[in-house]
């Protein structure tokens, strides 16, 4: 059934990976987590919305505008994958 949702291989990837960082409390995953912030800014929230435990690593994005079309978030969403 997973099948049929866009990119829910990839998803479910990264939410397990996610999942790791966040159980890990070696040095190594809080520099993953910062180059994450860092490499993808505002476009974080795209992502989020495909893979919803990267929040638990990114932190309060509240402050960012996520309004945009549908067809530039899917646009977005493809470059960023």
């Amino acid at each position: 059934l997973q099948q049929a949702i866009p990119f829910s291989a990839l998803s479910c990837a990264f939410n397990e990976y996610c999942n790791m960082l966040i159980g890990s409390v070696d040095s190594q995953s809080v520099i993953i987590a910062s180059a994450l912030r860092e490499a993808l800014a505002q476009d974080a929230v795209h992502l989020i919305k495909v893979v919803p435990n990267l929040s638990l690593i990114m932190g309060d994005l509240c402050n960012i505008d996520a309004d945009s079309g549908c067809v530039d978030a899917q646009k977005r969403l493809q470059y960023l994958l």
